[in-house]
């Protein structure tokens, strides 16, 4: 018989007392027990009933009903008692010999807790830890205690100015260990925070109910409520001793919150009497999409914090053909755009082909932020009931854009002008971007921005200040630093001209004439004078022809394979990737050419074709920018060498594309070497292998064209962020005959 042996951690403290052994205690105590952190679990409580099914159900390993008797010795103390009860159990404590031991507590209302603290505890306040954990169950006392209850929940530490760093940690460590998602916060923050997202609901819950319940109908109310009305009220079942304690500890600052709400309460009866419909829609639409969109986010980021702590794999199969028709998502470029200019113009702008994504949803909350109302999206269609160019409102937080560095650059432009400060911000990913290459520009314009370390997000945009227009040639080929200067030159004083050293997108210039405003022209160089308005327009967003290469790329490169690419827009500053892979023997052509909303389109019909290494002539880089990474897949199956040079702006975008590139490629056995602006390939057989995303969507989906001439399967880690870019491309994948799924769910 072989002796299984189980590793378990060695323990950090020796005892843990917890008082109070109810849902939260009770499963604190639980969970550290069984993590075999604390070499003994202590629990402290008045009812005998818990005292006992505790140690029986293994919450702790014993339990005392005499404090003083169960601090005895304690490297840990958890304070887990309702909140008005915490004063008198702090008294207690204060005339007990605590030695070196950490004190912590649970209470959801930190500035009550915190000001009976300084009060009792006076010399042990550094070893005082305030905490509270965002979680719970419908079920309650010591019996529903649950050693998972806290995994993936919040827990947000509030720290004072005198806490003891060691202290700290350990009470962070022990949370930690519980799988809890720590944050740490301010006394202050965390009871606004608070206040506005939990106590003030409950609030509003338990008065509407009494309210309804009071009139003289009530019966027929409660019987005719529909499922809105108990999903609304559902809070009002909770413990009313318990938030009539929370209440009356966070009084301050529910008070303030509630104040804001009744202001905001009395503009929407004012609506309501004044049948302002347009007014109503802005509240319904901002609440409605406010709450997808941040829910969106939160999902996104619990799902990629999760994906990325399990690394989410793509494992891409070798070998097949690609067929069919398909089309891919709407164009983001243009997504984006829309939404700037149609919030800014004069009347109703409708757009059909809006791409769903985080980034353009991104730009899309921005605008409702600042008090643009915006109807959808809905199936791609979407509403904007244009304020005109200065009719912005100032937003009431941060605008949070995501990982979109093009809202970020574009907005900038368009928010230097403004009447009122504004601060951008983004997740991990965008934070590390650089943002000097228009903030720099914007400075000379008049603008007054200030950014983190090395001109990095976020950016705080300083209001009330006059532009004037400048004459700029920009030092890098750059479509976002362009269109951030232009849309400032729609504010600034003179006329602003921007010239570029190569070709870039033109989807501004192309859409602010769609709008009726002048933009003028000339090779390299666009200029345009303030003082004009943007009148209401139609908007048909094409299919994004970034999210076509992949498939243009697998068709050329799988040996008999023929697919065509429905409406995909072929704007001549984005068809870079259809020129280089036709330069290398490509067989892609052109069919059904229209243009649309001012936009060339064209359905796309690619077959598969020995293709061949070429030097990329430098003036299609820009115009293939965002397509180098598919296409450095090509160049590893075409016959001979492949050299880029001149596409240094690789090196900034989600990843160091260069670098990630070759690493990738030479982990599959493909001869290549990266240079500073640039990338050598020599052409040659593609193995399987162990290649990472780094978190870039267009990596992972890269390197999963590349399993179509592979010899063997090819896992990618790190490919949860193409869920966020791109959402149905495993889908189409499938569809067309890339053999490519998430690990274990092929």
């Amino acid at each position: 018989m072989v002796e299984v042996v189980v590793n378990k951690p060695e323990p950090i403290i020796g005892r843990l007392v917890v008082v109070g052994l109810g849902l939260i205690g009770g499963s604190f105590a639980k969970g550290l027990r069984e993590s075999g952190l604390c070499r003994e679990v202590v629990g402290v409580d008045l009812d005998p009933q818990s005292r006992k099914l505790a140690v029986e159900l293994g919450v702790v390993d014993r339990c005392e009903e005499d404090l003083a008797a169960a601090c005895v010795g304690a490297d840990v103390i958890q304070l887990a008692v309702p909140i008005l009860a915490m004063e008198k159990l702090l008294a207690r404590l204060a005339g007990l010999d605590l030695g070196q031991a950490v004190l912590t507590d649970v209470g959801s209302a930190k500035g009550n807790v915190v000001r009976a603290a300084r009060q009792a505890l006076a010399a042990h306040l550094p070893r005082f830890v305030p905490g509270h954990p965002i979680a719970g169950s419908e079920q309650s006392g010591v019996e529903a205690s649950n050693a998972s209850l806290f995994r993936r929940h919040k827990v947000i530490l509030t720290p004072l100015a005198e806490t003891d760093p060691t202290a700290l940690a350990l009470v962070d460590q022990l949370w930690r260990a519980l799988e809890a998602d720590v944050e740490h916060m301010q006394v202050e923050r965390h009871d606004e925070v608070l206040a506005a997202t939990s106590h003030l609901p409950h609030l509003l819950a338990f008065g509407l109910v009494d309210s309804l319940a009071k009139r003289n109908e009530n019966l027929d109310i409660f019987r005719y409520a529909a499922g809105g009305f108990r999903d609304f009220t559902r809070i009002a079942g909770s413990d009313p001793v318990m938030w009539h304690d929370i209440f009356l500890a966070n009084r301050e600052a529910v008070l303030r919150t509630l104040d804001t709400f009744r202001s905001d309460l009395d503009a929407l009866r004012d609506a309501v009497d004044a049948g302002d419909g347009h007014q109503l829609l802005g509240v319904f639409t901002r609440a409605r999409v406010a709450r997808e969109h941040f829910s969106k986010i939160l999902a996104r980021r619990a799902y990629v914090d999760a994906m990325n702590s399990n690394d989410l794999i793509f494992l891409a199969n070798p070998g097949g053909r690609v067929s069919g028709r398909i089309r891919v998502p709407g164009d983001k470029s243009i997504s984006h755009r829309s939404i700037m200019l149609g919030s800014l113009a004069e009347g109703t702008t409708e757009v059909e082909g809006f791409l769903e994504g985080e980034d353009a949803l991104a730009t899309l909350q921005a605008f409702r932020d600042m008090g643009v109302v915006i109807e959808g999206p809905h199936h791609g269609r979407v509403t904007i009931h244009g304020v005109g160019l200065n009719g912005l409102k100032p937003p009431p937080g941060p605008i949070y854009l995501g990982n979109s560095g093009t809202s970020m650059r574009l907005l900038s432009g368009l928010l230097a002008a403004q009447s009122f400060d504004t601060v951008l911000t983004g997740d991990a990913s965008l934070s590390k971007r650089p943002m000097n290459r228009v903030a720099n520009p914007l400075r000379e314009m008049g603008a007054v921005i200030e950014t983190a370390a090395e001109g990095r997000p976020p950016m705080t945009i300083r209001g009330g200040h006059t532009l004037k227009a400048l004459t700029y040639t920009l030092p890098m080929a750059s479509a976002q630093v362009k269109s951030c200067l232009l849309l400032a030159g729609l504010y600034a004083q003179g006329k602003t001209t921007v010239t570029e050293p190569a070709p870039t997108r033109d989807h501004t210039e192309r859409m602010l004439r769609g709008f009726g405003y002048s933009v003028n022209v000339e090779g390299p160089t666009a200029s345009l004078e303030s003082g004009g308005k943007l009148s209401a327009t139609h908007i048909e967003v094409p299919a994004d022809i970034s999210s076509a290469a992949f498939f243009l790329v697998a068709a050329s490169i799988a040996e008999g394979s023929e697919l065509l690419l429905e409406h995909v827009g072929i704007n001549p500053t984005r068809t870079g990737v259809i020129d280089i892979l036709n330069l290398m023997g490509g067989n892609i052509t052109l069919e059904n050419q229209r243009e649309v909303g001012g936009e060339p389109v064209a359905d796309l019909r690619v077959r598969g074709a020995k293709l061949k290494g070429i030097e990329i002539p430098e003036h299609l880089v820009p115009l293939a920018i965002d397509e180098f990474p598919v296409l450095f897949v090509a160049a590893a199956c075409a016959e001979g060498r492949t050299v880029l040079r001149g596409a240094e702006e690789l090196r900034v975008k989600e990843s160091d594309r260069i670098q990630v590139m070759a690493d990738g490629l030479l982990a599959l056995g493909v001869k290549c070497e990266p240079t500073p602006d640039g990338i050598i390939i020599d052409g040659g057989v593609i193995g399987g292998g162990e290649v990472h995303g780094h978190g870039d969507h267009r990596i992972s989906m890269a390197f999963s064209v590349a399993s179509l001439r592979a010899t063997a399967p090819i896992r990618i880690h790190d490919c949860a962020n193409v869920a966020t870019s791109f959402p149905n491309f495993l889908a189409l994948c499938a569809e067309v005959g890339i053999r490519v799924a998430e690990e274990g769910k092929s």
